[in-house]
C-alpha cells in the first residue's frame, strides 16, 4: 500500500499539507492526466495509476474513466505498455467478480461489472477496437485482451456475441490464438471460446469451419487424451458447445471422420496401472461420453442418429464403450454415463443390438452383459443413477426390435435349456414381485418395452406361469400382476402394474379376457375409478384405472361370459358415468411428472420420489386416450338410436331419413379421421425430410461461402503468390451444384408439406361442418321424439285406441 501511495504521489505530486484527496478526486486527476499530458511517460504512468486504483475503486474508476480509456485504445497502439494498463484497468472495472479490495464496501452493487459492460457496448465501436488488439503479438497485450473479451461474455453473452458476429474477420482473430505456441494465451482462448459458442448456432457453425475440431483434437493428441489435464477438458467442453443441438455441425463431424479420433478418449485403465482413474480423467471421459451421446441423441434426425450409430460400431467405438462397461475400478458416475451411451448407440439400430446382447461379462460363469446389468438394476444396494440408467439401456436395446424382445420373453418360457443359469426374464419376475417398490417400477416397466408395439409377445407372455404356493397350482403371469394390483399399498408399483397391464391389454384381445377372469379385476378399476381422494398422485391413479377399464371394453372380444363389451360399457355408463370418466381421464395428462415423461426417452429424475411415469408408456396413452372416448360415445349414441327405433309414427320415413342421414355421415367422420391422421404421419414425414435437406443444404452453403472467401483471398495475392485455382473453382462448381439440387429438393419438399397441411386442414374443417351437423340432426331428432309423444297422449286423451308398439291411430281424425 505504501508502495502504491509513493506511486500516486510521483504521478500526481505531493498534497498540500493537511489535505488528503478522496478516491474520487484522486481518480479525476489520473484522468486528467491522461487526457492532457503530451508526453508518453507521462500517460503511460496515469494508466498503471488507475490500475492500481481499479481494483478497490472500481465505480470511481470506471465512472469518470472509461471513455479516457478507450481514447488510450484507439490512439496509443504504439506503446503496448501503455494499452496493457488500459485493457488491464477495463478488465478489472468489468470484472463478474468480486475482488478482495472491496469486501469492506457494502455500497458497491455486486453487478457493478455488467452496469460497466452494458455502458461499454453501447458503442459497438469499443468491441471492434479490442478485437483489433488481437493482432499485437506481444505477450502481455493479447492475454488482457482475451481476459477482457471473456469478462464481457460472461456479463453480457447475447449482447457480445451478436456484436461480434457481425464484426469482420471478428471470431477468425478468436480462432488463430488456439494456434498461439504460448500456452497461457491458447489455454485462456479456449475458456473464451467456450464462452463465445454456449447457445449461439451461427457462431458454432463458423467456429466448427474455421478447422475447430482439427485443432481441438490435435491439443487434445498433445495433452494426453483423457490422461491429460484440465486443458483436456476445456476443449472437449468446447466441442460439446459446437455440437450440442447443432445439426450442421453434427453432419459435418461425422462427414469429417472425427468419430474415429474419439477413439483414444476411451481406453480404460488396467488394475496395474497406478495412475488409475484421477479425478481429471473421470472428468476428461464424461466430457467425451456427453459429446458421443450428442452424435446419438434421440433428438437428432433419424438420419443422422443411424449414421453415427453405423460409424461407430465400424470404427470399434461401441466396443471400447462395452470394454468400459465390463471392466473392473470404474468409477460409478463414469459407468454410469457409460452405461446411457452404449444405450443410446445402439437404440433403434439392430446390429448393435445384436452386437451388445453378445457381449459377455468376465464373470465366473461368464453371463451374458444384459443379465449383469439387469442383476444391478434390480439390486436396491446399487446407486439410484446407475439402476435408472440401466433401465434406459436395456430399453435402447429393446427398442424397435422384435428379435430382442421375443429374446426377453422366451426366457420366461418353459424350456429345454439348462434351468440353473439365470435369465434376464427371471431376474425380471423377481423385480416384479420383490419388496423393493423401484425394482418393482423397473421390472415392470422393463416388461412393458418388451411387449411395445408387439401383438406376438403379448400372447407369448400369457403363456407365462408362475409358481406361487409349494402344492398350488401355477397361475399366470398376468393373474399374479393383477392380483398384486388389487393387493399392494405402494403408489409406485400400483402406476408401474397399471402401465404394464395397459400396454399388455391394448390391441391384446385374449390379454383382455385373461384380465377379466382375474377375481376382482374389474370391480378394482371401478371402485378406483370412482374414488373421491383429493390428491395429484391420487388423480393419478384414477385416471390410470379408467384409462385400463376403457381398455378392457375396447378390446373386449366377448370371450369373457361376465363382462362382455356391452355389459362392461353398461356398468361404466352406470357407475362412473361420461362425464366423470372422461374428466378422470384427464387428469393423467395434467399430472407434472407425466408432462416430464413425455419429453424424452430417458428417465430424467434426481431421486426415487419422482419416478413414476414412463415415456413409452404416454405414447400409448396420447394414441389411445380419443380412441376410447369416442368408443364409449358411439355406444351411448347406439343406445339412444335403439330406444328410438322401437318408436314409429306418422312422420318414420322422416326419421328414417334422419337416421340414415347420419349413419351417412358417422362413416364419413371415420373416413374422415382416418384421413386426418394419414395425413398428420405425411405431414411429420415431409417435415423429417425437410428438415434433413435444409441442414444438408445449410452445410453445402457454409462450405460454399468458406471457400468463396479462400478464392477472393487468393485473388487479391500478386500474381505471384497465387497458386492455381483450378481446383477451388472446380470445388465450387461442385458445391453450387449440389446447393442447387438441395435447393430444389427443399423446394419441392416445401411445396408438398404445404400442399399436405392444406388437405389436413380442408380434412379437418369437413370434419368439424359434418360434427356439426351431426349434432343439429340429433337435435332434430330428438324434437321429432318430444313430439310423437305429445301426439300420442292427445291421441289417448281422445279416446283412441293407440298400440304401444305404434303410434299411428287406429282410424282418421276427421
Amino acid at each position: 500500500m505504501d508502495f502504491l501511495k509513493s506511486g500516486l504521489k510521483t504521478v500526481l505530486g505531493a498534497p498540500e499539507p493537511g489535505q488528503q484527496p478522496s478516491a474520487a478526486e484522486t481518480v479525476e486527476r489520473l484522468v486528467d492526466r491522461v487526457n492532457n499530458s503530451t508526453l508518453l511517460e507521462d500517460r503511460r504512468d496515469a494508466c498503471r495509476a488507475l490500475k492500481a486504483m481499479s481494483r478497490k475503486y472500481r465505480v470511481e474508476v470506471g465512472a469518470q474513466g472509461m471513455e479516457t480509456l478507450k481514447q488510450v485504445l484507439e490512439l496509443d497502439r504504439a506503446d503496448n505498455e501503455t494499452i496493457n494498463y488500459a485493457l488491464d484497468t477495463l478488465n478489472n472495472v468489468m470484472s463478474p467478480s468480486q475482488f478482495e479490495e472491496e469486501e469492506d464496501n457494502p455500497h458497491i452493487p455486486m453487478n457493478i461489472g455488467e452496469q460497466f459492460t452494458e455502458m461499454f457496448i453501447k458503442d459497438h465501436h469499443n468491441i471492434q477496437l479490442v478485437l483489433e488488439l488481437l493482432d499485437e503479438y506481444d505477450f502481455r497485450v493479447r492475454l488482457s485482451v482475451v481476459q477482457l473479451l471473456t469478462s464481457l461474455l460472461t456479463n453480457r453473452p447475447k449482447d457480445i456475441q451478436e456484436i461480434i458476429l457481425v464484426k469482420p474477420m471478428g471470431v477468425s482473430k478468436m480462432m488463430d490464438l488456439l494456434s498461439d505456441t504460448r500456452e497461457v494465451i491458447r489455454n485462456e482462448t479456449l475458456l473464451l471460446l467456450i464462452k463465445l459458442t454456449k447457445g449461439n448456432a451461427n457462431i458454432q457453425k463458423i467456429v466448427a469451419f474455421e478447422n475447430a475440431f482439427d485443432r481441438l483434437f490435435e491439443i487434445v493428441s498433445s495433452e494426453g487424451y483423457s490422461d491429460g489435464g484440465i486443458i483436456v477438458e476445456d476443449c472437449l467442453l468446447l466441442m460439446l458447445n459446437l455440437l450440442k443441438n447443432n445439426s450442421s455441425n453434427i453432419y459435418f463431424f461425422k462427414e469429417g471422420s472425427y468419430i474415429q479420433k474419439m477413439l483414444p478418449m476411451f481406453h480404460a485403465p488396467d488394475e496395474s496401472e497406478d495412475a488409475g482413474w484421477s479425478p481429471q480423467k473421470v472428468s476428461n471421459v464424461h466430457c467425451m461420453l456427453q459429446i458421443a451421446r450428442t452424435l446419438v441423441s434421440p433428438s437428432n434426425s433419424v438420419q443422422i442418429i443411424s449414421c453415427c450409430q453405423k460409424i461407430m460400431k465400424n470404427v470399434g467405438l461401441l466396443d471400447s464403450l462395452c470394454n468400459i462397461l465390463m471392466a473392473s475400478g470404474v468409477p460409478a458416475d463414469i459407468l454410469t454415463e457409460t452405461i446411457n451411451t452404449v444405450g443410446e448407440v445402439v437404440r433403434g439400430d439392430v446390429t448393435n443390438q445384436d452386437f451388445l446382447g453378445n457381449v459377455m461379462a468376465p464373470s465366473n460363469p461368464p453371463r451374458p452383459a444384459i443379465v449383469v446389468l439387469l442383476m444391478s438394476m434390480v439390486n436396491e444396494k446399487q446407486p439410484f443413477s446407475l439402476r435408472c440408467a440401466v433401465l434406459y439401456c436395456f430399453q435402447c436395446y429393446l427398442y424397435h426390435n422384435e428379435m430382442s424382445q421375443a429374446g426377453l420373453v422366451q426366457t420366461l418360457l418353459p424350456s429345454s435349456t439348462d434351468v440353473s443359469s439365470l435369465t434376464s426374464g427371471q431376474l425380471l419376475c423377481g423385480g416384479l414381485f420383490s419388496s423393493d417398490v423401484l425394482s418393482n417400477w423397473f421390472s415392470a416397466v422393463a416388461l412393458m418395452h418388451a411387449l411395445t408395439e408387439n401383438p406376438a409377445q403379448k400372447e407369448q407372455l400369457l403363456r407365462v406361469l408362475l409358481a406361487t404356493n409349494i402344492g398350488s397350482s401355477p397361475v399366470s403371469l398376468l393373474h399374479q400382476c393383477t392380483l398384486l394390483l388389487q393387493q399392494t399399498t405402494k403408489l409406485q408399483s400400483k402406476v408401474a402394474l397399471l402401465m404394464l397391464l395397459s400396454q399388455w391389454m391394448s390391441y391384446c384381445p385374449p390379454a383382455v379376457s385373461a384380465f377379466l377372469k382375474v377375481p376382482g379385476g374389474v370391480g378394482y378399476l371401478v371402485n378406483q375409478t370412482c374414488s373421491n381422494e383429493h390428491d395429484d398422485n391420487e388423480y393419478l391413479l384414477q385416471g390410470l384405472s379408467a384409462f385400463l377399464l376403457a381398455i378392457c371394453i375396447h378390446f373386449n372380444d366377448d370371450s369373457a361370459e361376465n363382462y362382455t363389451k356391452d355389459s362392461l360399457k353398461q356398468l361404466l355408463l352406470k357407475r362412473i358415468g361420461m362425464e366423470t370418466f372422461t374428466a378422470k381421464l384427464s387428469e393423467v395428462t395434467k399430472h407434472e411428472l407425466y408432462n416430464k415423461a413425455a419429453k424424452h426417452p430417458q428417465l430424467r429424475v434426481k431421486m426415487p420420489a419422482e419416478i413414476l411415469i414412463d415415456y413409452e408408456f404416454c405414447r400409448l396413452f396420447k394414441v389411445l386416450e380419443s380412441v376410447l372416448i369416442q368408443s364409449l360415445i358411439e355406444k351411448k349414441q347406439d343406445e339412444s338410436n335403439e330406444l328410438n327405433h322401437e318408436r314409429s309414427s306418422p312422420e318414420s320415413g322422416t326419421l328414417e331419413q334422419y337416421k340414415s342421414l347420419i349413419r351417412q355421415q358417422d362413416a364419413r367422420l371415420q373416413e374422415l379421421l382416418s384421413q386426418v391422421e394419414g395425413l398428420v404421419q405425411q405431414n411429420q414425414s415431409l417435415q423429417g425430410a425437410l428438415n434433413d435437406s435444409l441442414a444438408s443444404n445449410s452445410h453445402l452453403k457454409d462450405e460454399n461461402t468458406m471457400l468463396k472467401a479462400q478464392l477472393s483471398t487468393a485473388k487479391s495475392l500478386p500474381s505471384n503468390q497465387v497458386q492455381p485455382p483450378s481446383q477451388d473453382n472446380t470445388k465450387l462448381i461442385e458445391y453450387e451444384e449440389k446447393i442447387k439440387q438441395l435447393t430444389a429438393e427443399v423446394t419441392r419438399l416445401d411445396t408438398d408439406l404445404r400442399v399436405s397441411r392444406d388437405s389436413q386442414k380442408l380434412a379437418a374443417e369437413e370434419l368439424e361442418t359434418l360434427r356439426k351437423d351431426q349434432d343439429d340432426l340429433l337435435v332434430l331428432f330428438a324434437d321429432q321424439d318430444l313430439k310423437l309423444n305429445e301426439y300420442k297422449m292427445r291421441l289417448i286423451s281422445l279416446g283412441q285406441p293407440v298400440d304401444e308398439d305404434s303410434v299411428e291411430p287406429q282410424q282418421n281424425l276427421t
